[in-house]
């Protein structure tokens, strides 16, 4: 998966000496032939070379980021990590929680092999489960487009790829998504989720706690937005599900009141303008709140790049919290799959 092979035929000519004999016999001459080889030139697209869809700007370039850029090209066992996965990621959350709702993330939970990093759930008590989360050791920051190769797992559970700021007050979620179709323990249909992916940010004040992030209308006001936050299929694939096959998922973090969401290479909905990103004034810098003096930061603060699977407590469904089932943690397909992730920065050309 970490390459796409074209082959480019280069044209056979084939040129035939012809005799000036009147004779209606051919000559040795008039059978001579003079071939061009058929040349076969293989280009191989890599998961470096995919072009990036965001527009570097007027003079620029994207630079690709070795150090914190991964193809998993590399083993790492669930108990054992080693040293080259532990270079660049924590097998665990980036800071010390252990978990939202019935989660508690496990370093167990985590592995690389056969080319791709997984992570996957099991049941740990009754009603709770174990998960796996890892961070980067990097952080990175705006301007940077960000992309992953992603195949989310078959299950009620959130599959997220995602920044966080250190301090947890800044968030962007370029790919948040709940495979399953059916809950076993809400006995009831969830096709509307699997059919769609969540793209968002969040920005936060944690004393007194306070969050904002966009909805499907414009500033609550009841009508619909242009740039929605549930993305619904666009390859014409009709009611396929995400789960069903690894996509593309990025995002263009041009500046802190712009972001650019991307699938499989797609634009597929964005948010621009201080109002987009924090109409709360939440990022204030002065007084954070306070709407009469606008200071907005936004976006700007330097993130962890992170991967997890977790239960969400507010989805409840006829008064039901949707866990999952011993049944469906036992899927063949329960596992977030990552193929690949990359990072490149806009540079001068």
């Amino acid at each position: 998966m970490k390459k796409i092979v074209l082959l480019l035929m280069l044209t056979s000519s084939v040129l035939i000496s012809c005799s000036k004999s009147t004779s209606d016999k051919p000559t040795a001459k008039q059978n001579d032939v003079d071939e061009e080889v058929i040349e076969e030139e293989v280009i191989e697209e890599t998961w470096i070379t995919i072009p990036v869809p965001a527009d570097a700007g007027s003079g620029m370039t994207w630079e690709f980021q070795e150090t914190v850029s991964d193809d998993f090209e590399y083993e790492a066992q669930a108990s054992n990590k080693g040293a080259i996965f532990l270079d660049k990621w924590d097998d665990w959350y980036h800071n010390a929680w252990s978990g939202p709702a019935s989660t508690t993330w496990s370093r167990e939970h985590s592995s690389v092999e056969n080319g791709t990093l997984k992570l996957i759930a099991s049941r740990f008590e009754t009603e709770r489960v174990n998960a796996g989360v890892i961070h980067s050791k990097q952080t990175v920051q705006y301007p940077v487009y960000i992309e992953a190769n992603i195949k989310i797992m078959n299950s009620v559970l959130a599959n997220g790829a995602w920044l966080l700021s250190p301090d947890d007050t800044q968030e962007i979620d370029f790919m948040e998504g709940y495979g399953a179709d059916f809950s076993e323990s809400a006995n009831d249909d969830l096709s509307w989720y699997a059919q769609r992916m969540h793209v968002s940010h969040h920005v936060f004040i944690r004393d007194p706690f306070q969050d904002w992030q966009p909805s499907e209308l414009v500033n609550g006001n009841g009508n619909p937005s242009p740039n929605p936050t549930w993305i619904t299929r666009n390859d014409g694939a009709g009611n396929i599900l995400w789960k069903d096959s690894f996509h593309r998922y990025g995002v263009y973090w041009k500046d802190p009141f712009n972001l650019y969401y991307y699938v499989d290479g797609v634009l597929v909905t964005k948010r621009e303008g201080k109002d987009e990103i924090d109409p709360l004034y939440l990022t204030n810098s002065t007084n954070p709140g306070d709407t009469t003096n606008d200071t907005r930061t936004g976006l700007s603060k330097e993130m962890d790049i992170i991967f997890s699977v977790e239960e969400q407590g507010w989805r409840t469904i006829n008064g039901k919290v949707v866990i999952p089932t011993d049944t469906e943690l036992s899927n063949t397909d329960n596992a977030f799959t990552i193929d690949w992730i990359r990072i490149f920065k806009p540079v001068e050309n």
